[in-house]
């Protein structure tokens, strides 16, 4: 059956069109047509003049749905943090897996490895190769200097599993970024107190992007630009960040777009309350903490940032999109979504004019929110 989606201003990540459908067969994106030409034997699925979207790629969550997957490695936890994700609108993630222990490290790469789902992308691995200095919420104690065989150990039965890691560029050497190159990984300088010379070598040796750009990382100082100053100095890299207003002022989130451009892109960082040792996130009225106040998480959805960008950033609603969308497939090297177009996965979102989700499609069918 073919489903048609009317009545909506369609953001395809290149344009902003009305009086269009979008056609679904299967889990594909057939094509965006004239209303008029839609099909008498399609589903026809009113968007009630709302706005739809490509689907939002979140490539740094811990967890959701009431579970962090670093503390529950479950099929059970996974489940519900993909279900829980999906209904806010986004239909690509990569878990992140806070700096932990091997043990934690192999039985999250297990448990990814057995229970597939479209939405679910991938780990991103953020540790254990950071700098200690610039920690942040990370569990010192398992923060190594790394070795090739120690990486080749790690990643050994992490093969289409493990989709990034963030590194530290001051720490990692050329021969285990390009093993990690190699590997096909996306390598993000994060966690690092890298000087901007450090930071640029990074780049110019294969890392791909910049984790929550401003923090914990070195800052921008006139007799040093740092790692950020090297991101906005780079042709190429990206950068990640958390526009919620409390871990990047709102300020600084507008002079980076104007530097970076299409090289900026969201995440939300957003975690789950948690008791365990290595990661003990508190919840607060509008973020989560250490029990000592460290800020170590976000309660951002993707959609919030989208809004947060419009409303307290003024960036236009598609560049916004693009950063939640396009953009991030592009840093993955995702070819068939991040936009609606013929031939891209049906991953889909409807939302008001509040930017509140009022339906989603992920991999073709109809998800309730």
């Amino acid at each position: 059956m073919v489903k048609a989606l009317i009545n909506a201003t369609i953001f395809t990540g290149n344009e902003k069109v009305s009086g269009k459908a979008v056609l679904i067969r299967d889990n594909i994106i057939d094509s965006v047509i004239d209303r008029r030409s839609v099909p008498d034997d399609a589903e026809r699925i009113d968007c009630g003049n709302d706005f739809l979207a490509p689907g939002l790629i979140d490539l740094q969550i811990a967890g959701a749905g009431g579970f962090l997957f670093s503390e529950y490695p479950t099929a059970e936890a996974l489940r519900a943090i993909t279900d829980a994700i999906v209904r806010t609108g986004t239909t690509g993630f990569l878990i992140v897996l806070p700096t932990n222990t091997f043990e934690v490290y192999r039985e999250v790469i297990r448990i990814a490895g057995e229970n597939p789902n479209p939405a679910f992308l991938g780990l991103h691995l953020e540790g254990p190769y950071i700098n200690p200095v610039r920690s942040g919420a990370h569990f010192k104690e398992c923060i190594k200097i790394p070795t090739l065989d120690e990486v080749k150990s790690l990643l050994g039965n992490a093969d289409g599993i493990v989709k990034m890691l963030t590194i530290a560029p001051e720490i990692c050497d050329e021969e285990i970024i390009r093993y990690l190159n190699d590997k096909g990984e996306v390598l993000a300088a994060g966690h690092s107190n890298a000087t901007f010379k450090e930071a640029i070598l990074g780049f110019e040796r294969g890392i791909r992007t910049t984790t929550h750009l401003f923090n914990a990382m070195s800052q921008v100082h006139h007799r040093d630009p740092g790692l950020p100053g090297a991101v906005f100095q780079s042709e190429n890299a990206f950068a990640s960040i958390i526009a919620d207003g409390i871990h990047v002022d709102f300020n600084m989130v507008s002079i980076a777009k104007k530097l970076l451009k299409e090289r900026l892109f969201l995440v939300s960082d957003a975690v789950e309350e948690s008791k365990q040792s290595a990661c003990m996130h508190v919840r607060r009225e509008d973020r989560f903490t250490l029990p000592d106040g460290t800020l170590s998480g976000s309660i951002l959805t993707m959609m919030k940032a989208v809004k947060n960008c419009v409303e307290k950033v003024g960036i236009p609603t598609d560049e916004a999109l693009r950063m939640a969308s396009t953009y991030p497939a592009e840093v993955m090297k995702l070819h068939n979504t991040g936009r609606i177009a013929p031939g891209f996965k049906a991953d889909l979102v409807l939302f008001d004019s509040d930017f509140k989700t009022r339906m989603v499609v992920s991999n073709g069918e109809i998800v309730s929110v």
